[in-house]
């Protein structure tokens, strides 16, 4: 149901985007980067948190981590990542292709200020094998993200 509820969320709202299927797996950075032939930065990685009693999604660059003060000021509170069991059944998708796109769950979604240091990025697209190529501020208009700066410049 991912890849599909993906596919039709895209049909919908931005039939131009095309959905990349591989025969590989996609589901870390290192090896999304490996086979789009891309920098780890350029992918687009979609991690949940806990905050408060609600859940929330941020998609930022492959290779920043997460700011603690950064997010705690941003959110007001600490960063507390779901479990893989959760993530799935909020947005459908498994961790390793989870992306703000064709959620089961309506939640809200932030873009990290880190992905708009490139022109395009390659987030998942619903399973382990699949993305998309994608203008970071197209992406956050899709999916009506917020841009917040809770990562740490990448080294």
């Amino acid at each position: 149901m991912s890849l599909e509820s993906v596919r039709a969320f895209f049909a919908g709202k931005a039939p131009e985007i095309d959905i990349i299927e591989l025969h590989t797996s996609t589901a870390t950075v290192a090896l999304a980067a490996e086979a789009h032939g891309v920098e780890p930065g350029r992918i687009a990685k979609t991690l949940a948190f806990r905050v408060g009693e609600d859940a929330v999604l941020v998609v930022a660059r492959g290779d920043a981590r997460i700011d603690n003060r950064k997010f705690k000021e941003a959110f007001g509170t600490k960063a507390r990542m779901l479990d893989a069991e959760t993530v799935e059944a909020l947005t459908s998708h498994p961790v390793g292709g989870v992306c703000p796109f064709g959620l089961a769950t309506p939640l809200p979604v932030y873009c990290d200020r880190s992905l708009q240091a490139f022109d395009e990025v390659v987030p998942a697209a619903g399973a382990v094998h699949s993305a998309v190529r994608i203008a970071p501020d197209y992406m956050a208009e899709l999916v009506e993200a917020k841009w917040v700066d809770v990562c740490q410049e990448p080294a």
